[in-house]
């Protein structure tokens, strides 16, 4: 997701206006199809650090994205806490994946452009105490690519709170089915933070770029040095920007 420092207004998605409508839904796709069918014989799901996780308050969870099932795995994993993912909207073209999104609440973004009703409707669903799930790098790949600032720009708008998360292992899925076995799967919950903002709303571009790169760096902590890509240099890692929630 790509921002601008100009202030917006506009409408948020139809699915945000009416969260309170998929509770049961998701109850059902979460605690069924994702854990009872999905992680029982489609993917070896192990989970560490879910107690980062705040009870309550505007949350993003923030993800490295190697794999299609991503967002699915992580949200299946975390239980205190019904996620709310954005998605491309080239993935809405998917029958399968529309009928899955449209059920849970999923709402699109288009890539690669300032989307303002998707950074209205995540600035929403935030101040409705809905934790929103999303990709920084807005795209899938093997190792972490520099990411946009769209994260720290809803963070510091917001108030909101950062988990980071490192996936790792969903790329073997679904080759793994191919040799009738279980694809194993680890998602790491890191330390949850805020941006030192001094109670600003409005941060210069550069020092949101920094705030930008430090996040990343606390997801590239949770990922094997293979998938760390650009953040791999951990010497460059300086939370001074970073306030760590007790």
């Amino acid at each position: 997701m790509t921002t601008s420092d100009t202030s917006f207004s506009a409408p948020v998605h139809t699915s945000v206006e009416r969260q309170e409508r998929y509770t049961w839904r998701r109850r059902f796709i979460r605690d069924v199809l994702l854990r009872q069918i999905g992680f029982r014989l489609l993917v070896k799901v192990q989970v560490e650090g879910l107690e980062h996780i705040p009870a309550a308050g505007p949350t993003l969870l923030a993800i490295n994205h190697i794999s299609a099932i991503d967002p699915f795995v992580v949200t299946g994993a975390v239980r205190s806490r019904f996620l709310v993912p954005m998605s491309k909207v080239e993935n809405y073209r998917n029958p399968l994946i529309r009928l899955m999104a449209d059920s849970w609440g999923v709402y699109p973004i288009r890539r690669g452009e300032v989307d303002r009703q998707a950074l209205a409707s995540t600035l929403a669903l935030l101040k409705q105490d809905y934790p929103v799930l999303i990709a920084p790098e807005g795209t899938r790949n093997p190792a972490l690519i520099e990411a946009k600032d769209g994260m720290s720009y809803i963070a510091t708008k917001a108030d909101a709170v950062i988990v980071p998360v490192g996936v790792e292992g969903t790329h073997e899925f679904p080759g793994s089915l191919k040799r009738l076995r279980r694809a194993p799967v680890t998602v790491r919950f890191g330390s949850a933070f805020r941006f030192r903002t001094e109670g600003r709303k409005r941060i210069p571009r550069d020092e949101l770029h920094y705030m930008t790169v430090q996040a990343m760096y606390q997801i590239a902590l949770l990922l094997p040095e293979y998938r760390r890509g650009f953040y791999n240099d951990l010497s460059q890692v300086d939370t001074g920007c970073l306030e760590f929630l007790p």
